[in-house]
């Protein structure tokens, strides 16, 4: 039986990143919170915090944090069977005040793009939690998942991960897009064609993005693409585009405005490229996760499209 003071110390060390903000977090001094680890791990019998800036888990300090944060969960699912209040207390006048320091944390992966338009509506409607986003590309984030290292994950895969339950949510559909002298410029004398796009810069989140080779695929039978601008960045996609730089592919929801005002045209029109997501939720934290299922559920059907 591992020390719930402990545990806790781990758990604020590695979502904090330091000893001293863990410190801070507890409210004991740091040489508490590193006599706490030491104890945790020689009861373990091997380290568990990569001491550097910020500091990393170990393999086995990852394994234990896990432990911890489901216990935090389930001792949320518990108190809320048994009625039993969490994160609030009472003042003198014994008026009931917020307090959110009780609250257990819940880590998520989530690509960019949703977390840019949609989801964060979604997280605000689930009360009692907080959350520990992890950003990855929509075709890698149920890794996360089959690491255990979140709790749910919106995901292209359709096949839940193993010991997960999986619904879908909609599709997010994208735009090809480029300024207006984008297109004069690069695509003006012979028109759009998969040779001309080797020509155009485009642009590109990460390494992980394959939508422009997607879009180019569907429309072209190959995965034409040029030279690249790499933007890890939603809204400096769009405004990237905007601004002349290259062309990529936009979600629709974040391209509207530039669309509408003339800044940005459709390389192609008629020609979306729909991708469907899917939410992929851990069966050990499900009944405590029903809220934020729910709501993720509810503000996906509002904002996306329906899965063809």
């Amino acid at each position: 039986m591992f020390d719930p003071s402990h545990l806790a110390a781990l758990s604020a060390i590695l979502r904090s990143g330091s000893f001293e903000r863990a410190a801070k977090e507890l409210g004991l001094t740091q040489s508490a919170v590193s006599q706490r680890i030491r104890l945790l791990e020689e009861q373990i019998g091997t380290p568990l915090v990569i001491r550097t800036q910020p500091c990393r888990a170990t393999e086995a300090g990852r394994r234990v944090f896990r432990h911890a944060e489901e216990l935090r969960l389930l001792e949320q699912e518990l108190r809320t069977d048994l009625g039993v209040g969490l994160g609030a207390d009472s003042d003198d006048e014994g008026e009931t005040r917020s307090d959110s320091r009780g609250w257990p944390t819940v880590r998520l992966a989530v690509n960019a793009d949703s977390l840019a338009t949609w989801f964060l509506p979604a997280l605000a409607k689930a009360g009692d939690l907080l959350f520990d986003l992890v950003v990855d590309d929509q075709d890698h984030s149920a890794d996360w998942l089959k690491r255990g290292e979140v709790r749910a994950a919106i995901s292209s895969a359709h096949r839940p991960v193993q010991g997960c339950d999986c619904r879908p949510l909609g599709a997010l559909r994208y735009l090809a897009t480029a300024s207006p002298a984008f297109c004069r410029h690069w695509f003006g004398a012979e028109g759009l064609t998969a040779f001309s796009l080797t020509r155009a810069p485009m642009l590109t989140f990460n390494a992980k993005d394959r939508l422009q080779g997607r879009w180019t695929e569907q429309i072209f039978g190959t995965a034409s693409t040029g030279p690249s601008h790499w933007l890890p960045s939603s809204q400096a996609f769009v405004d990237a585009a905007a601004a002349g730089l290259g062309w990529g592919m936009n979600p629709e929801m974040l391209a509207a405005p530039a669309l509408a005002d003339g800044r940005l045209v459709l390389l192609k029109p008629d020609s979306p490229l729909d991708v469907p997501l899917y939410w992929h939720v851990s069966r050990s934290v499900q009944r405590l996760m029903q809220p934020v299922t729910q709501a993720v559920v509810e503000a996906a059907r509002q904002a996306l499209r329906p899965i063809a």
